[in-house]
């Protein structure tokens, strides 16, 4: 709660960040597998969507780097097959949501509903396109009457713009994918009525949104938490005044090598004001500790789908090159780093021919010595592989490595997995 006392501030390490934040993003610790896909979604409160897919969508693939290889159908049936337990909408970006965070995203649908506009200008036959979606939904937007106008990806049908503003401002939800492509249904015949009724004010809803990111961090800054929700305007002064005041739930912590906090404090605030982050309360109360996960991670996985604190964090520059012209790719399309032993300890770009897993290049980070550790090696021959046979592999090939020297001894312990 609030109060006038200067409110203390936890010291960590920047060892100690890291790994409290591999523990609440489900990479440390057996405690992170229970439950399965549901409850991973519940501790992650956002799960990215992309249409890229290469060895699986990022949405598997952020089931796969923390709970092993758990089935592809498994995890959709836990996102979308059960339209009582999740939503798509829009978080970091467009995600997969627990439903119960629903009333939680009232003031993004209230935003949009004012503007009535987002990419397109809404058409007034919205109603219409509402009414068919109450009298035969479940629908998609072919059988709503057609996405596109016949020109580029984003020259969107009047049906296609309709839907989709009715899903950001809450009358439609997408209750499952069919070919990639969105379900829709009203929202009174999928959100839980005791959801459907709560209704929070603009600084309610960023209050408990602050708190979820928060949790779903570990350790966060300022920056980090506004990134997760995307922020800005009214609403990022909304997220500053409920970190400050205390109402957030999160504690101020400092970080040592973290760069100070941009914003000083008054009054309570001021004993904030030296802290450079926040935490989860409740992941303070214990040392994280158990196995690490080995594992490629998608681009857009939340470890690492915000590139600042991806660097700030473990050291670590990424870019996602797959929108980048061909020749000027330095590491690849959809080159995902490689989690091990709670550092990233390279980066792989994959592909798929047939039965085959195809490392189309395979980059590795130095250690400490400014050389690769041996175990770096091991680590990605068992990354490589295990993500392999996910996805019914039964070779792995690697086509180029960026320090030559460590090819032979990557096939070698390849050979041996």
């Amino acid at each position: 709660m609030p109060s006038g006392l200067p409110a203390p501030v936890t010291e960590l390490s920047a060892d100690d960040a890291r790994r409290l934040i591999l523990r609440a993003q489900g990479f440390l610790g057996a405690d992170s597998r229970r439950g399965g896909v549901g409850a991973m979604l519940r501790r992650l409160a956002a799960v990215q969507l992309d249409t890229i897919s290469v060895l699986a969508r990022s949405h598997e693939l952020v089931a796969y780097a923390r709970l092993g290889a758990v089935g592809r159908a498994k995890v959709e049936r836990a996102y979308w097959h059960d339209p009582a337990s999740a939503f798509e909408y829009w978080c970091h970006a467009a995600c997969v949501l627990p439903i119960d965070h629903w009333p939680l995203y009232a003031f993004r649908r209230r935003a949009y509903r004012d503007r009535r506009f987002r990419w397109h200008e809404v058409p007034p036959t919205i109603d219409k396109v509402l009414q068919q979606v109450r009298d035969e939904g479940p629908l998609t937007t072919t059988e709503l009457g057609g996405a596109k106008n016949g020109g580029p990806w984003w020259d969107w049908s009047d049906v296609k713009i309709a839907v989709e503003f009715l899903l950001d401002i809450g009358e439609v939800v997408c209750t499952r994918r069919v070919g990639w492509r969105r379900v829709y249904d009203v929202a009174d015949r999928v959100v839980p009525a005791a959801l459907l009724g709560q209704e929070l004010t603009d600084a309610e809803c960023v209050v408990r949104l602050a708190r979820v990111a928060g949790a779903a961090l570990g350790v966060a800054t300022r920056a980090d938490i506004v990134d997760f929700l995307r922020l800005k305007g009214v609403y990022a002064t909304m997220l500053d005044d409920a970190l400050l005041d205390g109402s957030a739930g999160l504690v101020p912590v400092r970080v040592s090598g973290w760069a100070a906090a941009r914003r000083a404090g008054t009054g309570a605030a001021a004993g904030r004001a030296v802290a450079n982050a926040w935490a989860d309360p409740l992941a303070l109360e214990s040392a994280p500790k158990g196995r690490h996960r080995t594992t490629p991670l998608s681009p857009f996985d939340s470890l690492v789908w915000d590139r600042a604190r991806t660097e700030r964090v473990f050291g670590f520059t990424h870019r996602l090159e797959a929108y980048v012209p061909k020749d000027k790719r330095v590491h690849g399309y959809f080159t995902m780093p490689v989690l091990a032993g709670g550092r990233l300890i390279g980066r792989v770009d994959p592909a798929r021919e047939g039965t085959t897993f195809v490392a189309r290049h395979v980059a590795f980070e130095p250690g400490p010595t400014g050389r690769v550790p041996a175990a770096a090696v091991e680590a990605m021959s068992q990354a490589l592989h295990e993500a392999a046979t996910w996805v019914g592999c039964d070779t792995v090939r690697v086509d180029r490595v960026s320090a030559p020297e460590l090819a032979l001894p990557l096939q070698a312990a390849l050979r041996e997995s």
